[in-house]
């Protein structure tokens, strides 16, 4: 056992994680290829592999940060800032895109500001639940952090992204049991969320809105409506079979009937090529890439750290949880990315930065007496 544990987390040497990184390259390959076809030019395809080139130049300079600037609280609360405002503005002069205004679209380019609130979210509840690991059981901090988190989650529902705010909401509720919240509260906080969820049935979601919801409950009820995109997702995966019908060759794809394959339903689309084989594959780099994560999560040098490592883990699997069940059929259409694989340049600038704060923060990694080391995390951001 003891060399098991060894061997699971085994810090990366040199200073530098390379299997971190090249499993979330392989997953944007994975992407690429799909997004091509065989019987036809794509060009989100040489699009998307000018965003990888820039993501990675992105991963490498914030990778070259001192991560423990990030210990002061004037710089959490400039980027809290900097996302409340962005999630403002978009409202006033975003480009609308299909029924949503969550974008600026600067013509050569489109910048989403809720993919990096995303990031700026784990940030800042790092640094509130950091300060405060010794008494996280007081239920103010529940309040105070899920008020940080609702001002975030409200911008974007008005958008309205309501998959983005799940997501936030997943962010908010996984960082809040990782620092520690009681059962009794855990309980009270779903019955705050049952409550608010049945508010905004009645009062905040659109009719386009609960039909999604609908939908997710009987499927087959509308397939030529609002249950079309599930159905021929579902068709998609399925017809993979074991070693799917080949890269480029998917059906339901490239012949249109799956719609936005290169993003929201990319899954269905790679399902559908490489078949379940291709599926456990793509499963096996994202297995790695939170193994990775984890690694940093357990070596990290302070509590911070450490809850930003939990943080960008529960980001990405948030994503891949609602992606990978909205394109089988279990999860509504929420409209939420593949990490690393679907079409876009602001989430994947947004989740290279994320790998490249785990690489900054690595540097620090010490076996030490993790007491210490908080002691002087506290001394840091006071100065």
């Amino acid at each position: 056992m003891g060399r098991l544990n060894q061997l699971l987390f085994e810090r990366s040497s040199g200073g530098f994680d390379w299997l971190l990184v090249a499993s979330a390259v392989v997953l944007s390959f994975f992407g690429l290829v799909t997004m091509n076809s065989f019987t036809g030019d794509s060009p989100l395809f040489t699009r998307q592999l000018i965003w990888i080139g820039v993501s990675l130049v992105v991963m490498w300079a914030v990778s070259r940060i001192d991560a423990r600037i990030f210990y002061r609280t004037g710089v959490i609360t400039a980027i809290y800032v900097g996302t409340v405002v962005s999630l403002v503005l978009v409202l006033f002069f975003g480009t609308i895109v299909l029924g949503a205004q969550n974008r600026f679209d600067f013509g050569f380019f489109a910048f989403q500001p809720s993919d990096p609130a995303q990031l700026a979210l784990v940030l800042v509840l790092a640094k509130y639940f950091a300060r405060r690991h010794m008494e996280i059981g007081h239920f103010k901090h529940i309040l105070v952090s899920g008020a940080y988190t609702f001002v975030i989650f409200a911008l974007l529902f008005l958008q309205p992204d309501f998959g983005m705010a799940v997501i936030i909401f997943s962010i908010w509720l996984g960082m809040v049991l990782i620092a520690g919240i009681s059962r009794t509260h855990l309980a009270l906080v779903f019955a705050m969320g049952v409550i608010a969820f049945a508010g905004l049935w009645t009062f905040g979601l659109a009719e386009y809105q609960q039909q999604r919801i609908l939908t997710f409950l009987h499927p087959l009820a509308d397939i030529q409506g609002s249950g079309w995109n599930a159905y021929q997702a579902t068709i998609a995966v399925g017809s993979g079979g074991i070693t799917g019908k080949g890269i480029g060759y998917g059906s339901q794809s490239k012949l249109a009937f799956l719609p936005e394959y290169e993003t929201d339903f990319i899954f269905a689309a790679f399902a559908e090529e490489w078949g379940f084989i291709g599926v456990i594959l793509l499963f096996l780099m994202f297995g790695i890439l939170f193994w990775r994560l984890l690694v940093h999560a357990w070596y990290a040098s302070t509590n911070f750290e450490t809850l930003v490592s939990a943080g960008v883990i529960l980001f990405f699997l948030a994503h891949v949880i609602i992606h990978v069940g909205m394109n089988i059929g279990i999860m509504p259409v929420t409209g939420i990315t593949l990490p690393f694989l679907s079409y876009g340049g602001s989430h994947l600038v947004t989740e290279f930065a994320a790998l490249g704060l785990i690489l900054a923060m690595q540097r620090y990694e010490r076996s030490v007496q993790r007491e210490e080391l908080d002691h002087e995390l506290e001394g840091f951001e006071d100065a």
